[in-house]
């Protein structure tokens, strides 16, 4: 496949501590996304993606992350998948993220990977891998449970029941996975019934956690808004009146259900056992590895 280029001196950042999920680099083997999802907030303009909807490699990807992981003082975990989904469709044949994974293996590094594909399926032997000598964390982003509106709002993806089994099948050979609830979308996804059906769901697949940030919500800035509005017109027609009236320009888009719902969340995870606290679940993984590791011994 002759997919467009662009050039890149460095693909995994520099050490921090304490990003989501436990990570401590962040890589993005693509740019651009064509997942087609109406809220998307890496469209903003503050993120200088031209071309969004256009995926592009970066140029000789497998090189510069080798080098980049072999030159790091420290080792930790790599996070993946924030700013472009890792296992876009084009994945497939490039194998880009398998590579990665494969690099990541070899030096010994961890892998957190954020999602809304069932690809990752393919390369569970190589997270595997991974989990033997490092934290390992798959996170599926899933922000309804019926199909019809996951393909109304997430037009181009792996419909939400096939990253629930994908969880299920991960979870059953050992890797731990988890759900991303966000956003939820005020007067489209933001009722009680989803938010308990996503959780319910997420726990019978075998998820350890389920994260949706501090607020049910969405934000909304920039040419991001034009193109969501220009979405509800497509999809809800009505509604973007409806946001117009009750949020104006406001960047964060609180669900008026959201306590409510807050309410409803926690009492569904607290009853199964998920984690829903990032502290609490970067916590989680990493001593999920640390027993691992114990267990050898």
């Amino acid at each position: 496949m002759n997919m467009p280029t662009i050039p890149a001196k460095t693909i995994v950042s520099g050490y921090r501590e304490d990003g989501w999920f436990g990570s401590n680099f962040n890589m993005n083997i693509y740019k651009g996304c064509c997942h087609g999802c109406i809220y998307c907030d890496s469209r903003s303009d503050c993120y200088l993606v031209e071309n969004f909807d256009t995926v592009r490699a970066k140029a000789n990807a497998l090189a510069v992350i080798e080098n980049d992981l072999k030159s790091k003082r420290k080792t930790g975990i790599v996070m993946t998948g924030a700013m472009s989904d890792a296992y876009n469709p084009f994945e497939k044949e490039l194998e880009l993220t398998k590579g990665a994974l494969r690099l990541v293996d070899k030096y010994r590094f961890g892998i957190a990977i954020d999602t809304k594909s069932d690809l990752v399926l393919r390369d569970s032997e190589i997270l595997k891998a991974i989990q033997q000598h490092s934290p390992v964390a798959i996170n599926f982003t899933i922000t309804t449970a019926d199909d019809t509106l996951c393909k109304k709002i997430e037009q181009h993806v792996s419909v939400s029941s096939n990253r629930f089994r994908a969880i299920k099948e991960l979870s059953s050979q050992g890797i731990m996975c988890g759900v991303l609830l966000m956003p939820v979308l005020p007067f489209i996804n933001d009722k009680e019934e989803n938010i308990l059906q996503i959780v319910r769901t997420a726990y019978q697949n075998g998820a350890r956690w389920i994260y949706a940030g501090d607020a049910f919500g969405v934000t909304l800035r920039q040419n991001q808004r034009d193109y969501f509005y220009q979405k509800l017109d497509e999809q809800f027609p009505g509604l973007k009146q409806k946001y117009i009236h009750n949020y104006g320009n406001t960047y964060g888009c609180i669900s008026p259900n959201n306590q409510r719902l807050w309410l409803v969340f926690k009492a569904e995870c607290d009853k199964t056992g998920l984690l829903y606290r990032m502290s609490d679940i970067a916590e989680n993984i990493k001593r999920n590895y640390s027993s691992k590791q114990m267990s050898l011994f």
